[in-house]
C-alpha cells in the first residue's frame, strides 16, 4: 500500500491523486496560522469569516486553536459570495447561501478564511461582499493552501501550505466537517 494513501482506495471518486497534507499536518498548519494571526493582530478586535463551503469549518478550527493558544474567544461567521462572483454566467445556477455575521465588523480586523487560494477571484468577490456589510479596520486573508496562478493582485497573509502546482492539476481540500475525511490531495485534472 502507498504510505500516502492512508488506506483509501485511489480509484474511489474524490480519492484520486496523492495526499499532500494529512489530518495531523492540517491540524499543525491551522495551529501555526492561529498563532500568526494572534501575533499580527494581538490588540485588534478580530472576526473570522469563512467562505463556504470549507472556509467555514476552517474558520472554526482557527478560532478553536486561537482560544487554546491564549484563551481568546474570536467570533466566527460565514460570508456567502455567490451573488458577487464574476463567473455566474459560466457556472450552473448556484444556490445562494447565508451570510452570518457573529458581530458587527465596523472597526474590526476581519480575517477571511478559505481553503484554497488560486486565481484570487473568490477573494475579490468576498471583498466586494464585505464592503456591502460594513467598514472593517483591516481585512486579512488566511488560506490552508496557496497554489499560485493568481489572476488578480491578491495574496494571503496567513498560509498553511504553499503548494506550487501546474494549472492542469486539481487541489482538493476535504474536511471531516463537510466530507468523510480530513486531507488535501493533488491530482491531474481541471483546476480547483
Amino acid at each position: 500500500m502507498d504510505p500516502t494513501d492512508h488506506g483509501v482506495d485511489p480509484g474511489t471518486p474524490g480519492h484520486e491523486g496523492r495526499v499532500v497534507l494529512n489530518e495531523a499536518e492540517i491540524s499543525r498548519a491551522v495551529t501555526r496560522m492561529a498563532h500568526q494571526i494572534l501575533e499580527a493582530d494581538h490588540d485588534a478586535a478580530l472576526v473570522l469569516l469563512g467562505i463556504p463551503t470549507r472556509g467555514v469549518p476552517l474558520a472554526h478550527r482557527l478560532a478553536t486553536a486561537m482560544e487554546q493558544a491564549d484563551g481568546r474567544t474570536v467570533p466566527v461567521g460565514a460570508l456567502d459570495i455567490t451573488l458577487y462572483r464574476d463567473d455566474l454566467r459560466e457556472q450552473p445556477t448556484r444556490p445562494v447561501g447565508r451570510t452570518v455575521l457573529p458581530t458587527g465588523i465596523d472597526g474590526a480586523t476581519v480575517i477571511l478564511v478559505d481553503d484554497v487560494l488560486y486565481s484570487g477571484r473568490t477573494i475579490r468577490a468576498a471583498l466586494d461582499a464585505l464592503g456591502d456589510l460594513g467598514r472593517p479596520r483591516a481585512v486579512r486573508l488566511a488560506v490552508l493552501v496557496d497554489r499560485g496562478h493568481r489572476e488578480l493582485p491578491i495574496r494571503a497573509d496567513h498560509v498553511g501550505k504553499n503548494l506550487p502546482t501546474s494549472s492542469t492539476e486539481t487541489v482538493r481540500v476535504r474536511l471531516a466537517e463537510t466530507d468523510d475525511v480530513t486531507e488535501v490531495r493533488i491530482s491531474k485534472g481541471d483546476h480547483a
